[in-house]
């Protein structure tokens, strides 16, 4: 039998166990309905770009955020705050993506800010050609600045802008160049993660995208309903959305003059190698390609489609004739964005466009229409590749202001 003294020990421990548990819980109650923590302040310069070791669990996840600067903030937003959030890469793993996101001045709606995605189109591979990360000044910049025009009309407009970098675009690990499944879940987790950074950003959301954008926007559109079922998609806009990759890739051989499109054809070489081992980079380049090729991972579109880099390479030299290319095509292949998706969408092209040719975007239409999806297209005469959200904009604010009005 246990004598007194260990009895009341045992007591007093009991007690304080209890007096521990009451303090907690009343703790808890103090903290009122609805009440949450406020998002963790990122580090300044690059390291912000570098996420902590132990991510958050589950995709669409706010790591952290900071006040943007550089070429993202929008003209006429309330706040423009740089993001670090969760996604999921097409192997499954969650990584780290960057972002930022724009909200308009004003009360917000009573359902909260309605939202567009935007997707930006190709500024390159290397983390130094994010969005995000683009310094003024640099040939880089008017690949990022050309479409603010558009993002003023929209918080103008009343709505909050995101605005994804793109796995591996600025953060740690390869950009999944033209990758659909990575794209799209970039675009819609970021409007997931917007939400725990600002409560006023409501549920509801379109998709928009130029070019590499495009096609992320519709592949977006097309996993939307079952990879984020709690966030209500109303429409998506597409311009001049890259597609067909495969078929392109047959032309390669019969362009012989130096382009600018041997850099975007390596380019998308790097982001299918991102997705297959089996895509030996070193058997398939020539030589000429080959000494090149290494600039991916260190600089941008624009000078890589110059004249001292891929630019000075006809895309028919580009592969060895006699290389296994079996691995690349059957990853390219599965990168059209003839997806099927429950929300309406416009589709933008301009007859003039020399980067994605029109008669793609025709079939593409037609693949869209064919799978059941409700498509508005529209193609304008004269308008060049880099021309065509301007060109459409009107059209393309009338498309959103009907299918998620702003007030």
């Amino acid at each position: 039998m246990p004598d007194r003294n260990t009895t009341a020990a045992r007591t007093r421990q009991l007690v304080g166990l209890i007096t521990a548990v009451a303090l907690c819980i009343a703790a808890a109650l103090a903290v009122p309905a609805g009440a949450a923590t406020a998002p963790a302040k990122g580090p300044k310069g690059a390291k912000f770009y570098k996420p902590p070791k132990q991510l958050p669990k589950g995709h669409g996840m706010l790591i952290w955020e900071r006040k943007a600067n550089g070429l993202t903030p929008i003209d006429g937003a309330k706040s423009n705050t740089l993001v670090l959030y969760t996604s999921r890469t097409p192997q499954g793993k969650t990584t780290a993506v960057s972002g930022v996101v724009s909200v308009p001045k004003g009360k917000p709606p009573k359902r909260g800010w309605p939202v567009i995605s935007y997707a930006h189109g190709t500024t390159g591979n290397a983390d130094v050609c994010a969005p995000t990360r683009v310094p003024a000044g640099s040939p880089q910049a008017p690949y990022v600045t050309y479409i603010d025009p558009e993002l003023r009309d929209w918080i103008a407009a009343g709505y909050a802008v995101v605005r994804t970098d793109y796995q591996g675009l600025g953060t740690p690990g390869p950009h999944p160049y033209l990758i659909g499944e990575s794209e799209g879940r970039g675009v819609v987790d970021i409007v997931t993660a917007a939400r725990q950074l600002n409560p006023d950003i409501g549920k509801r959301y379109l998709i928009s995208g130029h070019s590499q954008g495009g096609h992320a926007a519709l592949f977006a559109a097309g996993l939307a309903a079952q990879y984020a079922p709690k966030l209500k998609l109303a429409g998506t806009v597409a311009y001049a959305p890259a597609s067909h990759i495969l078929e392109q890739a047959s032309l390669l051989p019969s362009i012989t003059s130096p382009s600018a499109l041997s850099a975007l054809a390596a380019l998308i070489l790097n982001g299918a190698a991102s997705q297959s081992s089996a895509i030996d980079t070193s058997t398939l380049l020539t030589p000429p390609a080959s000494a090149l090729y290494p600039q991916i991972n260190q600089t941008c579109e624009a000078q890589l489609g110059q004249p001292d880099s891929f630019g000075g390479l006809a895309p028919s030299t580009l592969l060895n004739a006699y290389a296994d290319t079996g691995p690349l095509l059957a990853v390219l292949g599965e990168q059209n964005p003839s997806v099927t998706t429950g929300a309406p969408i416009l589709m933008l092209q301009g007859t003039a466009d020399t980067t994605v040719f029109p008669f793609l975007t025709d079939e593409l239409n037609d693949e869209l229409v064919a799978l059941g999806d409700q498509v508005t297209y529209s193609k304008y005469p004269g308008v060049n590749h880099g021309g065509i959200p301007a060109a459409s904009e009107d059209e393309a604010l009338q498309f959103m202001e009907a299918r998620l009005p702003a007030g």
